[in-house]
């Protein structure tokens, strides 16, 4: 499968793993063991993806993450109060797990 094709499933493939994620459809045990890349892929497709743009390797509303500097203690601090006018506060919607994940992912990334 293409590349381009690939990122253009994501979004599709994705919703599903977040959906029960963020539906609690997920027993509470599940969502506390480490996220598998492709769940963290997914969440970060479903939920970011719409600001941070081609999987974070663009900016789009918001900033390129591809290659950040910033330290995981002010990324998990961005994404559990998010930024007044800029980004919203997601601590009440991700576990801490989910937001390891979602760290873990941005970490993974390359710019294309």
């Amino acid at each position: 499968m293409s590349k381009t094709l690939a990122r253009a499933l994501l979004p599709i493939a994705a919703a599903g793993c977040a959906a029960l994620l963020l539906s609690g459809s997920i027993s509470g045990a599940a969502t506390k063991r480490k996220m598998t890349d492709e769940e963290a892929e997914g969440l970060f497709a479903s939920t970011c993806g719409f600001c941070h743009e081609d999987g974070g390797r663009s900016a789009g509303k918001g900033p390129v993450l591809a290659g950040t500097k910033r330290s995981d203690a002010f990324i998990t601090a961005r994404i559990k109060y998010g930024k007044e006018g800029r980004m919203p506060a997601f601590g009440d919607t991700f576990n801490d797990q989910q937001i390891k994940g979602i760290i873990h992912y941005i970490r993974g990334l390359k710019k294309d």
